[in-house]
């Protein structure tokens, strides 16, 4: 995705557009309960710097930057939605 993001920047800046990147860690969705872990968050995030699992709306607030004119001299960039990882 990392590769995608800048090769996918550079070749649409030109036109106007801009593409970034957000990476989200351990974050409490249905995802890991799906997935058969429900409670994977609570068993990891004391591994994480801030401590804690992040929430959907941390995810959604650094799209919403990035699709915001807050940010439209960004491109090819990242936000780790992460805790610290």
């Amino acid at each position: 995705m990392d590769t995608l993001t800048i090769g996918l920047a550079k070749e649409v800046a030109k036109l106007g557009i801009r593409v970034n990147s957000v990476r989200p860690g351990l974050i409490y969705t249905d995802m890991h309960r799906d997935g058969g872990e429900a409670g994977r968050v609570d068993r990891l995030k004391s591994n994480l710097p801030l401590g804690r699992g992040g929430t959907p709306e941390e995810v959604a607030a650094a799209i919403y930057f990035l699709a915001s004119a807050q940010a439209s001299f960004t491109t090819g960039s990242f936000i780790d939605v992460a805790g610290g990882l």
